[in-house]
């Protein structure tokens, strides 16, 4: 069964910020999966990855700002 990621514009989703924390963790939050009845859930990159197929599979649709976390590790910021 193949999965397929619909994510949300990142021009019409607010970005996420240091104050959005991960709803599992408290982690900075750098994914929002935004469910069909209008829900959202914050999480970070690790919860993210780890219930990503299962967020999909409900339909999620997901606002994904993890590339952030590439930038800061390239630019000596983590």
């Amino acid at each position: 069964m193949e999965t397929t990621i619909r994510p949300v514009l990142t021009d019409t989703a607010p970005s996420l910020t240091l104050m959005d924390r991960c709803d599992s963790c408290g982690a900075q939050a750098f994914i929002r999966a935004t469910m069909p009845s209008g829900t959202q859930l914050l999480v970070c990159g690790h919860h993210g990855t780890a219930h990503r197929p299962a967020l999909v599979a409900a339909g999620a649709l997901l606002h994904d700002e993890t590339d952030r976390l590439t930038v800061a590790r390239e630019s000596g910021f983590g």
